[in-house]
């Protein structure tokens, strides 16, 4: 039976593989049934299938299914964020290691996938053999229920292992974790479809390896043959325009992220220009949180500022070798259900001079015909629309000891904003 990247499934509880579709999906457990194995499971996050004996006597695990659950990121539960960009071939995955003190090679899920790694990177050909294929699901939300949804990913690899450590919001103390970073592969061979009957004969008693990788997909093979130097060649890309959709960039109603927005937008609702202090700041995390070349400058007043709401700076390189590049940034305070005007995205392009940048930071979100003019005309901007606004607010406030609550974050930002306006450099450097 094929299945495709982006398929959504039916999960239901207690398991039942009779019927082939579920509440119009289909069914997770009549796709993945055996009668000579135990059923599969995407209960945890990381489920692993008993081993099974190949017709050679020889141990095998059969496959490997990997859950993210992103309606659970950053709680007790999953105090961290998975990252799926399988349209450029790359998962980041963190295991389930969340106890203090614990060695995380223990946690059951880490030590199979550790042990996948050490096999899928053996210079042998038939010790990658033994290596389990990794299958990629995601929790889809449907009709407003999050569980129960499994979204198919497609397969992959796993490329390299970072010891990490991070906070534990359940003890308030950090632990040790592994995050593992996975090739997804191209099945661009097979029409994007992926046979999930080569995972169920992996799983029949005394199955032949051989026999069944005849089945497996071609970018599966080749990697077995040539080893992890292929991975990146293999690696699934999808050719498109990097259209966000509306309900990307908009946060989940009702969620932590949604009462966040609501909260910026009533308080900067009557004072839209101050909003440009804190617009600043979400530019400085997306432009370069962890490396820090963004170099604040100054807010312009709300009237007459020439097409910036504030300006700094990017650093690339270091001594002789540095370059400096401005950064002009438009700040917009708008309607949470309205997209922003393409007209404000023209007028800060068209301020920008040869080695410049734009950043646009809005409480909205962008349209497909204002995103595709900006990736058609290459226009050097960076947009940040309403739902990242918030979740990189709900993130400063998390790492902050300062704050206790997102009002008393904005207030901060206010009382910064009169130190902050520098009309008349500003009219300098635009030549205005």
């Amino acid at each position: 039976m094929e299945i495709q990247i982006g398929d959504v499934l039916r999960y239901k509880k207690p398991a039942c593989g009779e019927n082939m579709y579920e509440d119009g999906y289909l069914n997770f457990h009549f796709l993945t049934k055996s009668i000579e194995a135990n059923n599969l499971q995407l209960e945890k996050g990381i489920n692993p299938s008993a081993k099974i004996k190949t017709s050679l006597g020889q141990l095998v695990r059969p496959a490997i299914l990997i859950s993210s659950s992103p309606n659970k990121k950053g709680s007790i539960e999953t105090p961290w964020e998975d990252f799926y960009d399988v349209d450029n071939g790359h998962i980041r995955y963190f295991g389930d290691n969340k106890e203090p003190g614990k060695d995380p090679a223990t946690a059951p899920g880490n030590k199979a996938l550790l042990e996948a790694f050490r096999l899928a990177h053996s210079h042998n050909v038939d010790e990658r053999l033994f290596t389990p294929p990794i299958l990629f699901f995601k929790r889809a939300i449907v009709n407003g229920v999050a569980k129960g949804y499994p979204q198919f990913y497609g397969l992959g690899i796993i490329n390299s292992v970072e010891l990490v450590t991070l906070w534990g919001n359940k003890l308030a103390r950090t632990f040790t974790n592994y995050a593992f970073d996975f090739t997804v592969l191209c099945i661009a061979a097979e029409h994007e479809k992926f046979e999930w009957d080569w995972i169920n004969n992996r799983r029949k008693k005394a199955f032949s390896l051989a026999i069944t990788n005849q089945t497996a997909p071609k970018s599966w093979r080749q990697w077995l043959n040539e080893g992890s130097n292929a991975l990146n060649k293999l690696r699934r890309r999808v050719s498109k325009l990097s259209l966000e959709k509306t309900v990307n960039q908009k946060p989940i109603p009702g969620s932590e992220s949604d009462k966040i927005l609501n909260q910026i937008y009533d308080y900067y609702a009557n004072k839209k220009h101050r909003f440009e202090a804190l617009a600043e700041v979400i530019a400085e995390r997306v432009i370069d949180r962890d490396l820090g070349i963004y170099q604040k400058g100054w807010v312009t007043q709300g009237s007459g500022d020439g097409g910036a709401d504030f300006i700094g700076k990017v650093t690339l390189g270091s001594g002789f070798s540095k370059v400096e590049l401005i950064v002009l940034g438009q700040a917009k305070c708008e309607s949470l259900n309205m997209p922003t005007g393409g007209n404000h995205i023209a007028r800060t392009v068209a301020r920008l001079k040869r080695g410049w940048l734009g950043v646009y930071v809005t409480t909205s979100y962008f349209s497909d015909s204002v995103q595709r003019e900006v990736i058609e005309d290459k226009y050097p901007i960076i947009l940040i629309h309403g739902r990242r606004l918030a979740e990189e607010v709900a993130k400063l406030v998390y790492e902050s000891e300062a704050y206790s609550n997102v009002v008393e974050f904005l207030i901060a930002m206010d009382t910064v904003y009169p130190s902050r306006l520098k009309q008349r450099q500003a009219e300098e450097i635009l030549n205005i």
